[in-house]
Formats: structure tokens, sequence, C-alpha cells
């Protein structure tokens, strides 16, 4: 399957850059599900980003992931 290094903005990976996975289409999934550990063996927390269009550096349209909720 094909990936695409995928920025994620806003939330606990803001700034990170990360591999995600493409459908047919070459679009990245429309929400994107982060499970963060808790401290002290607690519940695990679970974060929301979003796909938004963007532009990179060469004027191409790519995607991001923005942060939604906790």
């Amino acid at each position: 399957m094909r990936q695409v290094r995928t920025e994620f903005v806003g939330g606990p990976w803001d700034g990170r850059v990360r591999p995600v996975a493409v459908n047919l289409a070459e679009r990245v999934p429309a929400e994107y599900l982060v499970e963060l550990p808790a401290p002290e063996g607690g519940p695990v927390r679970v974060v929301v980003y979003r796909r938004e269009a963007s532009h990179g550096p060469d004027g191409r349209r790519r995607w991001r992931y923005v942060f939604v909720s906790d």
C-alpha cells in the first residue's frame, strides 16, 4: 500500500510528519485517530485529526491533518 508523508498541525502531534496510507484516489483518510497512552496506567486517550488541503512549496496541493479534539 502506498504511503504519503503527512504533516500534523496542533494537538500532541503538532509539527510531526508521519507516513499515512492513501487510497486508490491518492487521498489520506478524512479522519486520523491517535491513541495516546495515559500516565500511570490510566485509560487510553484518543485524539482526532481531520484532513485539510494545503499547498506545498512547489504549489501542488497536499493533505495535512489538523487537530480537532481530545
